[in-house]
């Protein structure tokens, strides 16, 4: 039975900082606060750990800082060195852990929200309106140098002001992109796990069953969290329950889609288009996805901002600094 205890943490000598091992090449300003507060061992190269890597480097360290690239099954875990206490994930996602390993390991698990919800609104939007509108046919054809005139019925996209958006997960993210959605007159409807209170509602539609929420989206932003219950949760039997012509964007995780599903619904012309910041995979994504003009993609970048980037980071130190000073830290997963 795993221990319900708190997690031990280290006892240094006096004088000793703690020793913290960091999984990959994080911001200058990051990096210059870690090794200010912390024995630190980094990643110039930003070579990914493997798994084998992972357990050799972190022997001799008090706590690992970690990314979503690296991933912590059942298994890794229990072959962490005793020494490790604690493990801090630069990410708001935690499906790379194995949390209920960790609690019975006793070994803590913090991560950082709040601080990427309106980076990742901001690139759920640019999706949106990229696979609308077409955006990367038209760039193409001007780089290519095909443009020859403008047409009366030429690049014809999907409208976005006044449609119906559907939010599959109305967490901070969830709401944030219904922020901005407001701005361009959209009407909201949402599946979450529970109905928000009104003034976090603020008038969108609430939908208890999750296919009946389908059945109403010109748009579907999918920002739920990676589950068992979400993993390809977009599956062709769903994806016919979308309109016809409708547009899905997906900044999430990759594998709450059906690549070949959705593949086929695009290519079909089910679709209209499709927004992907994230994918099943990732970065080897499904080949099918790069010969569809009607799917704006991106590198997972939904995050991918300076500022945002510092935030993380320094969400990830204060953590670790309150777990080494003994107290409770408000991102605690395990």
């Amino acid at each position: 039975m795993a221990s319900t205890s708190p997690p031990q943490r280290p006892s240094q000598p006096h004088g000793q900082r703690p020793r913290i091992l960091v999984t990959r090449k994080l911001p200058d300003a990051v990096e210059a606060r870690i090794t200010r507060d912390y024995d630190a061992t980094l990643n110039p190269a930003d070579s990914v750990f493997d798994a084998d890597r992972l357990v050799r480097e972190s022997a001799g360290h008090d706590g690992i800082l970690v990314c979503s690239t690296e991933k912590l099954p059942a298994a890794i875990i229990e072959k962490l060195p005793p020494e490790v206490k604690i493990v801090a994930t630069f990410s708001v996602g935690h499906d790379h852990i194995d949390l209920a390993a960790a609690k019975a390991r006793r070994l803590a698990v913090t991560n950082t929200p709040d601080v990427l919800t309106d980076a990742t609104a901001d690139i759920t939007f640019l999706l949106l309106l990229a696979a609308a509108r077409r955006a990367y046919e038209g760039e193409r054809t001007i780089r290519e140098d095909r443009w020859g005139r403008w047409e009366p019925t030429g690049m014809l996209g999907v409208h976005v002001t006044g449609k119906r958006l559907a939010i599959l997960g109305m967490g901070r993210i969830g709401r944030a992109v219904a922020q901005r959605a407001r701005g361009f007159e959209m009407e909201i409807h949402y599946n979450n796990r529970s109905r928000l209170a009104p003034e976090l509602e603020q008038g969108a539609i609430y939908h208890e069953d999750p296919e009946e929420l389908l059945s109403v989206a010109d748009f579907l932003s999918i920002n739920c969290p990676s589950s068992k219950e979400t993993y390809h949760f977009l599956n062709a039997d769903r994806i016919a329950r979308l309109p016809d012509g409708a547009v899905v964007v997906n900044t999430a995780r990759g594998n709450i889609v059906h690549d070949e599903s959705l593949i086929a619904a695009l290519t079909s012309g089910k679709l209209a288009a499709a927004g992907l910041d994230v994918f099943e995979n990732e970065p080897n994504i499904h080949p099918g996805y790069r010969d569809l003009p009607n799917c704006f993609l991106l590198p997972h970048i939904g995050s991918a901002t300076l500022e945002t980037r510092h935030a993380m980071g320094f969400r990830a130190l204060d953590n670790l600094d309150a777990f080494f000073a003994g107290k409770e830290s408000r991102d605690r997963l395990a």
